[in-house]
């Protein structure tokens, strides 16, 4: 008997001390969702509707700052490439209207779509589709992200993209997605090595990217503006790739990924001697520093949309964005 309540008492000893570490192991959040050691275990980003709140906040954000023209009102919802873009396009816009945006119309989202991947680790992040009342008749994908549990979720990537050329999305049963390791090489191309393919792709030409407005038309109004009487224009491009402008990459249905990457562009107009570099428009000259002279470099931020295949095969740009972020005069 002596033995049998000693046996009993290391059972109980060890459950108690198994239920211990279990509940040391859950944490639950203000939303009410459970995560079990999020660091390790595959789980969705978030819910539903945690992300349709998200969605709401971001656009109500946009909105003031856009009416005030004042980066601080939306910089906590906005991050890497498009707190670039947004941040330089709001300093323009007060510089040259301290008062306010005369011209504001509220951004209006309607019909959202949320796809969220279920990943292990941090940044948990995932993707709203929304047709906005602004662009014209396209689809905005909005990528939003955050580092923990602790964080806002902030929109770190903004495309545009035409209805028809949004991707289906690989699901599970409960319409979870899949997020693509940025180094897989199951793809044409490593999301991780896009930004640096299409910076080399610019410059040179390949057969990486199909033809289309951001691929070879690019590259074509390039050659018939970099000469022109009395105006060089040179470009340079380049990857960038951390931190924030980490690549994010999302199953599509038929193996391939849509896949979000950020691109650094710069741009100098040279004026022969005795002819001068044309006027800027105003807010270009609001981000301008030093005296235009014989020379302008403009510098830029994109944030492209990529659908790259499974195996082999050219990556289609479906859209981009990109935005003057700073300009030197010389």
């Amino acid at each position: 008997m002596t033995r049998e309540r000693s046996r009993r008492r290391l059972r109980r000893r060890d459950r108690n001390a198994l239920i211990a570490a279990s509940l040391t192991a859950l944490s639950l959040t203000a939303g009410g969702c459970v995560v079990v050691h999020g660091e390790r275990v595959v789980l969705p980003a978030t819910t539903r509707a945690e992300a349709a709140k998200a969605l709401t906040a971001f656009t109500d954000a946009y909105n003031k700052a856009d009416k005030a023209y004042d980066s601080s009102l939306d910089a906590p919802y906005v991050t890497g490439a498009l707190a670039d873009i947004d941040s330089a396009r709001l300093k323009a816009g007060h510089v040259n209207s301290p008062s306010g945006n005369a011209n504001h119309t509220p951004l209006k989202l309607s019909d959202p779509k949320f796809t969220i991947p279920k990943k292990a680790g941090w940044p948990r992040w995932f993707v709203a589709d929304a047709k906005g009342n602004k662009g014209g008749d396209f689809r905005w994908l909005l990528v939003f992200t955050r580092g923990g549990l602790g964080e806002r979720w902030q929109v770190a990537y903004l495309t545009l993209v035409a209805p028809d050329a949004v991707p289906r999305f690989k699901t599970d049963k409960d319409g979870w997605a899949e997020a693509v390791p940025v180094d897989s090489p199951q793809l044409a191309v490593r999301p991780e090595e896009l930004s640096e393919k299409y910076a080399a792709y610019l410059k040179s030409g390949g057969k990486d990217f199909a033809d289309g407005r951001n691929t070879s038309d690019l590259r074509t109004s390039r050659k018939k503006a970099a000469k022109k009487p009395g105006l060089v224009r040179q470009f340079v491009d380049a990857p960038l790739t951390r931190g924030d402008y980490a690549p994010l990459a999302l199953r599509t249905a038929d193996g391939g990924a849509l896949v979000f990457f950020t691109t650094h562009h710069y741009q100098k107009q040279t004026a022969a001697a005795g002819t001068s570099v044309p006027v800027p428009n105003k807010d270009v000259q609001a981000l301008t520093k030093g005296e235009v002279k014989q020379s302008l470099t403009l510098e830029s931020i994109a944030n492209e949309a990529a659908l790259d295949p499974a195996g082999s095969g050219p990556v289609r740009v479906l859209g981009q964005v990109q935005g003057l972020t700073s300009a030197q005069g010389e």
